[in-house]
């Protein structure tokens, strides 16, 4: 039996940065990779993601190249050069965490693992045992449950990233950071696009002010969003174009279309793991933690997407390093009330802390400031004038408790933010930091000095 301090088992951004942390607090370490190293941001989710945001911002510039004085300027769009760019970088990014690990000489399994019982678990039939647990194992993209779901014709986020082709239409069921990203990434790249969204709005979790005004944005550059729409089911017609039928108030409507992509959110991914054997208490909506991310075993611990507490790559990290912090008991100063996230539009949306809706249902008194980014010297210098910056504080003590951006580098800005509300800024505070000019920062500042 393979004896180490500690077994991880997932090698996403919790897993692999758990490993390297262990590491370096001179524990040896059992990591087990059962499909392609850094997880699914990296392979199928935040990075190449990313790279398809960047093309299509720059191809929306170019397309745009008028005002900035360029006449008579002409562009092909080379789509498999699109995609060789985006595996150039996902490769580069996987071989320099191989080399971390191998360095650290941490013990990496191209396997997976499953517990033969608390304190044991087993790949290719090869036992291993450790002090300390950790289930990192991310999550997988769901499905409704609908009629045609299971049609061959249906893309989830990991096909699309695979298509050698851009479509000619494409429908995309949820309105969702993942949805809203290829909404706006095929937008660009000439693609007829229809999201259809089944909340009151899109962007669910982010301020209504900010998703009302990337709906106009978006809907400016031709995508069609539905929202309040339920998808009933999905058919293919004679021509193989893909037929979703929806309500929406109360009528069935149709969208053809000749691809479709369902991001409808992503589900824990806890079978196949032997949990039971373990006696880890789990269901399909993840497994239960504590505040140290620990299960009901207290040597197991659960980090990133497979908890749900918070789908986010960087909170796997940190979640990562609370537990190794428990395992240490060390006691750490991390706040996962104040986690950025972005959603990378064109143009970007930014937030961290509470909504303005939030603090509405937990009966928050508020005071809030709003500036644009028309009035920013430096966003109207890159032609970026459309934009909001809304900055939420807490009415008896002036606290920044929310952070909530639309316009370009919005999610430097959402971190920003974070940063001064994790120092416990207050308007008084921040109405004494000095801004640089010119600089999209700016709106920050303008938004502070209009709270009322």
């Amino acid at each position: 039996m393979n004896k180490s301090d500690l077994i991880i088992i997932g090698a996403g951004p919790g897993g692999y940065e758990s490993a390297l942390a262990a590491a370096r607090m001179g524990k040896s370490v059992t990591l087990f990779n059962g499909d392609r190293l850094g997880g699914t941001c990296l392979n199928e989710g935040c990075i190449p993601t990313k790279c398809l945001c960047r093309n299509a911002e720059v191809v929306s510039t170019i397309r745009e190249s008028e005002k900035f004085g360029i006449d008579d300027f002409t562009f092909a769009l080379d789509y498999n050069q699109v995609v060789a760019r985006k595996n150039e970088v996902v490769d580069q990014l996987r071989d320099g965490i191989a080399l971390m690990l191998k360095s650290a000489k941490v013990n990496v399994v191209q396997a997976k693992a499953t517990f033969k019982d608390e304190n044991t678990v087993v790949a290719d039939d090869i036992e291993y045992t450790a002090d300390n647990i950790i289930i990192a194992t991310g999550s997988t993209s769901r499905s409704l449950p609908i009629p045609g779901a299971d049609l061959e014709c249906v893309k989830d986020s990991t096909d699309m990233l695979e298509m050698d082709y851009i479509p000619a239409s494409l429908t995309i069921i949820g309105g969702g950071v993942i949805g809203m990203e290829f909404a706006s990434v095929f937008a660009s790249f000439g693609s007829k696009v229809t999201v259809i969204e089944f909340m009151k709005q899109i962007l669910p979790p982010f301020d209504s002010d900010i998703a009302k005004r990337l709906k106009q944005s978006l809907s400016k550059r031709g995508v069609k969003i539905v929202t309040n729409a339920a998808a009933k089911k999905i058919e293919q017609n004679a021509d193989y174009e893909i037929v979703v039928t929806y309500e929406v108030k109360g009528k069935e409507e149709t969208v053809i279309s000749s691809d479709l992509l369902m991001a409808v959110g992503r589900a824990p991914r806890v079978d196949g793991l032997g949990l039971e054997k373990a006696g880890i208490e789990y269901t399909q909506r993840g497994i239960p933690v504590d505040d140290d991310m620990r299960t009901n075993k207290p040597h197991i611990y659960a980090i990133g997407d497979v908890n749900a507490r918070m789908m986010l790559a960087h909170v796997a990290t940190f979640q990562g390093y609370r537990a190794l912090n428990s395992i240490n008991a060390i006691k750490d100063e991390i706040n996962f009330d104040f986690v950025p996230s972005a959603v990378f539009t064109v143009p970007e949306c930014g937030m961290v802390g509470k909504t303005e809706e939030q603090c509405k249902a937990e009966g928050i008194d508020i005071r809030t400031g709003q500036s644009f980014f028309r009035a920013n010297g430096k966003a109207l210098s890159m032609g970026e004038s459309e934009g909001l910056c809304k900055l939420i504080f807490r009415k008896d003590d002036d606290r920044l408790i929310g952070a909530h951006i639309m316009g370009v580098e919005a999610a430097d800005l959402a971190q920003q933010c974070a940063d001064m509300m994790n120092a416990g800024a207050t308007v008084h505070s921040m109405e004494q930091i000095i801004f640089s000019h010119p600089s999209v920062s700016e709106v920050i500042m303008a938004a502070v000095h209009a709270v009322k």
